[in-house]
C-alpha cells in the first residue's frame, strides 16, 4: 500500500502522546511519513523532531503556513475542540482526509457544520474515541454482541474518581463548563452505543458540584438513558469522590441479559448467573489480544482505510451520533429535562444545512 503523509497539528499535550507513542509505529511499519508538525509552541514541536524523526524544517507554528507550504494526503487534530473546525476547514481546503481527536468539535453546531462540510467534501474522516477500543472494553463488547447471554436489558457504569483538587485532572478540566460530560462520559457514552449495539432515543441528566470539588464546572452526574434498540443504560460518574472505586481505564460496566450478567471492573470480565436466593456463579473471561489498542490501533484502521480497506466503526457518519448523545445530555442536565436525542441531532443538522 502506499505511504500516506500527515500534517500533525498540536505536538504539545496529548499531542506528545501521539508524537512519541502513535505516529512513530506508523512511520517504522511504512503506512506513513511526516510532511509537517506545527504547535503554537515552537518548544513542544521537540515531540514530533524526537518521536518520528521529522526535520526541524518542517515544523511550524502556524497550521495555515504548513497547509500552503506542505503537501499531505491527511491532517492529525489535536488540538483544543474549540479549534477543531477551523483546522478541519484548513484540511478541506488542501483536499486532504481528517482524523481528530474526539470530540468533534465543543459545541453541537460546529459538530453539525464539520459534519455537512466534510460529508459534501466526499472526504475521509474518523475521531479517536480511543477508550472504546481498549482491550477490556473489546472484549466485553464481544461478548455481549455474540448472543452467548441473550438479549439485552439495561446496561450499568460506574466511573468514580478522586480527582476532586484543582490540577489533579489537568487544570484545563477544573476551568471548563462540565468537564465530566465533555472530558470523560463521552467516552462513556460512546461505549453504551456500542455495547448495546444502538443509537439514544432519549437522555435525562443531572450534574452538579460537591463544595469540596475544585471545579468551575460540574464534576458528578447521574444519567438515564433509553437507546432505540429499547435497551436502558444507567451512568455513575464522579471526579470529587473521597476514593477512586473505577479510575480512568478502570470503569465498571454491566450488562444485564436474559441468561446472564456481562459485568467488567478494572479490567476483569466475567459472567455472572444463578438462581433465586443463589449467590451468582461466576465464570471469567479471557481478555481479547492483539498487538496494539486504542490509538495507535485506530491510526492503523485509520490509514488502512484511506488505503482502499474497510471503513472503521469510528467514522464522522457514526461519532456524530455520540456528539449528539454528549450535548443532549448537557442540555438536559442545564435545562433538567429528558431530551429527545434524534430530534436534537435532526434539529441541529437542519440548522447547519444553511450555513455551511
Amino acid at each position: 500500500m502506499p505511504t500516506k503523509r500527515f500534517i500533525h497539528i498540536g505536538t504539545g499535550g496529548f499531542g506528545k502522546y501521539w508524537a512519541r507513542n502513535v505516529l512513530p509505529r506508523l512511520v517504522e511499519m511504512g503506512k506513513v511519513e511526516p510532511a509537517a508538525a506545527v504547535d503554537i509552541d515552537p518548544d513542544q514541536l521537540r515531540n514530533a523532531v524526537e518521536g518520528y524523526g521529522i526535520s526541524p524544517g518542517c515544523c511550524f507554528t502556524d497550521a495555515r503556513e504548513a497547509f500552503d507550504k506542505v503537501q499531505a494526503d491527511f491532517a492529525i487534530i489535536v488540538v483544543p475542540p474549540a479549534y477543531h473546525e477551523q483546522m478541519v476547514d484548513l484540511a478541506l481546503a488542501h483536499d486532504m482526509d481528517i482524523l481528530s481527536e474526539k470530540p468533534i468539535a465543543d459545541t453541537m453546531e460546529a459538530c453539525a457544520r464539520i459534519y455537512h462540510k466534510v460529508t459534501r467534501a466526499k472526504t475521509k474522516m474518523a475521531i479517536t474515541m480511543s477508550h472504546r477500543f481498549d482491550q477490556d472494553k473489546q472484549t466485553l463488547q464481544q461478548l455481549v454482541r455474540s448472543g452467548k447471554l441473550g438479549r439485552q436489558n439495561y446496561v450499568v457504569c460506574r466511573f468514580t474518581h478522586n480527582c476532586r483538587a484543582f490540577g489533579s485532572w489537568s487544570e484545563f478540566r477544573h476551568r471548563i463548563a462540565d468537564p465530566l460530560l465533555i472530558e470523560g462520559t463521552v467516552h462513556h457514552f460512546d461505549i453504551f452505543r456500542a455495547l448495546t449495539g444502538s443509537n439514544a432515543r432519549k437522555v435525562y441528566a443531572r450534574t452538579w458540584n460537591p463544595p469540596w470539588g475544585e471545579y468551575a464546572g460540574d464534576s458528578t452526574g447521574l444519567v438515564v438513558m433509553e437507546m432505540e434498540s429499547g435497551v436502558h443504560c444507567l451512568y455513575e460518574g464522579a471526579k470529587a469522590n473521597a476514593s477512586t472505586m473505577n479510575g480512568w481505564g478502570e470503569e465498571y460496566f454491566r450488562v444485564e441479559c436474559e441468561s446472564g450478567t456481562a459485568e467488567m471492573d478494572r479490567r476483569e470480565i466475567r459472567i455472572l448467573r444463578g438462581g433465586a436466593w443463589e449467590r451468582p456463579a461466576a465464570e471469567n473471561v479471557p481478555l481479547l489480544e492483539r498487538e496494539t489498542w486504542a490509538n495507535p490501533w485506530l491510526a492503523e484502521l485509520f490509514v488502512d482505510w484511506l488505503n482502499g480497506g474497510p471503513a472503521p466503526e469510528n467514522t464522522l457518519q457514526d461519532n456524530i451520533h455520540c456528539a449528539a448523545l454528549l450535548f443532549a445530555a448537557i442540555e438536559s442536565a442545564h435545562a433538567g429535562k429528558v431530551v429527545d436525542v434524534q430530534r436534537f441531532l435532526k434539529r441541529h443538522l437542519r440548522a447547519a444545512a444553511v450555513q455551511v
